[in-house]
């Protein structure tokens, strides 16, 4: 997955292309924040390795798109972690383009 791909590697390019001007995204700590400060949060090192995504659910309804998923990860100190995502994506223009995303961390 792309998404996933681009947080592991910090790919603020990835996100610049695929996030709609006015995604929001509803990070862990409660705050929401914009497509700028998300890809900006995104290319900072973020101390977790090992990313992986599992038990994904995609569901289509119409133009749009609902991805819920796990994500696992060590942290600085090498223990193990998970959360959870949910993205929505829109389809337009022939494309899908993710609108609103929400994080969460163990």
């Amino acid at each position: 997955m792309g998404y996933i791909r681009a947080v592991a590697t910090g790919d603020g390019a990835w996100f610049q292309e695929h996030l709609a001007e006015n995604f929001l995204n509803s990070s862990p700590d409660g705050s929401i924040i914009d497509k700028k400060a998300f890809i900006a949060q995104v290319m900072r090192p973020s101390g977790i390795s090992g990313l992986t995504v599992d038990d994904v659910n995609v569901r289509i309804m119409d133009r749009a798109a609902i991805v819920h998923a796990v994500t696992q990860y060590r942290k600085v100190t090498g223990d193990l972690a998970a959360g959870r995502y949910t993205d929505i994506s829109m389809l337009g223009g022939g494309r899908w383009i993710c609108v609103a995303a929400h994080v969460t961390r163990g």
